[in-house]
């Protein structure tokens, strides 16, 4: 929605007096009488209610500036003015904790589809530029953000320089629209079921890998059970479950919970371990294939290296897909960096 306050501003002229009407439904007490009004508020009006949508959304002013690309000080100042022209406390304001009123969240829920549908509408104008423009915002688990966003955001923004891309790495799930995103990247086998999702990667094969180092001192497993006598690293998956490897052969499969001698939530992480040869660990091919290329990484157990879904990309249907993300998946379909 931050990108809401900038199309909001650049199609506002300073010297002139703009007057948005907004008809909100106050049945919770925001209106006396319980009508149906009609309120006249100004260009800041319109940007201070942006800010705490997203204040209200994120919980927390902090998160919120960091979305808006304001600081914390600001929106404070924007809500107070805010709360003093409606006449209302919006949030309920403690040292740990932000969370809307009965007023404020009564005001979340009747402009959030006036807001959508505005927001919506200006985007649409982005057909009628030569050169189009926006804000979107992914939240991409590490590895989509290194193998795949990465490599294409060179060439992207040479063709599309008026787009900005903000990419948050995280491999802990959230619900993206709730948190602010456009849109989310992950493994096909965790995409949230209520999404539109579409594939931008073949399958991924996953593979054991350990430095030529470490197998020279310990020796290379042969099977799966012999990981049990081995240094592993273990993975920790974005919900904090250990993750079990799975492993496959001419349709055979094995689970194994490996020896943690180390546990970490990002293989690049890991990765950098095993270069220095703590261990053996479980990858994405992508990962460690140069670092194989170059002698630096041997794979062992590769008969039992099991192909699984690779990344799609996913948004809520409920919303109007913004012209940059769909120039991105298209542009990242198009240019394949981890096959399609």
């Amino acid at each position: 929605m931050d990108g809401l306050v900038k199309k909001i501003q650049q199609r506002i002229s300073p010297g002139r007096s703009n007057v948005y009407i907004i008809s909100v439904s106050t049945h919770s007490g925001l209106n006396a009488q319980g009508k149906l009004f009609c309120m006249q508020i100004s260009r800041a009006d319109v940007a201070d209610l942006i800010y705490f949508m997203a204040i209200a959304r994120h919980r927390s002013f902090s998160r919120a500036a960091i979305e808006l690309g304001v600081s914390a000080s600001a929106l404070s100042h924007a809500l107070k003015g805010l709360e003093t022209r409606l006449g209302v406390r919006l949030l309920n304001r403690t040292t740990k904790s932000v969370t809307p009123t009965a007023a404020g969240e009564e005001l979340v829920q009747s402009v959030l589809q006036p807001f959508d549908k505005i927001e919506g509408a200006l985007e649409s104008l982005n057909r009628y530029r030569n050169t189009p423009t926006g804000r979107i915002r992914i939240n991409a688990a590490v590895e989509a953000a290194n193998l795949l966003l990465a490599p294409v955001m060179p060439a992207f923004m040479d063709r599309y320089p008026d787009i900005e891309i903000d990419i948050v790495a995280s491999n802990r799930m959230v619900d993206v629209t709730d948190a602010g995103f456009d849109a989310g990247i992950r493994y096909g086998g965790t995409v949230p079921e209520d999404m539109v999702a579409r594939r931008l990667s073949a399958d991924i094969r996953w593979v054991i890998a350990a430095s030529p180092d470490y197998l020279e001192r310990y020796g290379t497993p042969e099977h799966p059970d012999d990981l049990l006598h081995h240094r592993c690293i273990s993975n920790r998956l974005g919900d904090d479950r250990i993750y079990r490897w799975e492993l496959e052969r001419d349709g055979e499969t094995y689970q194994i919970t490996v020896p943690g001698s180390m546990t970490v939530n990002q293989a690049e992480t890991g990765l950098v371990a095993v270069l220095g040869g703590a261990g053996l660990m479980y990858f994405p091919e992508p990962l460690v294939a140069p670092y194989v290329k170059d002698g630096l990484l041997r794979l062992v157990l590769t008969e039992w290296s099991p192909l699984e879904e690779g990344f799609y990309i996913y948004y809520s249907s409920r919303r109007q897909l913004p012209t940059g993300l769909r120039l991105l998946i298209e542009f990242i379909q198009e240019a394949r960096p981890l096959g399609l």
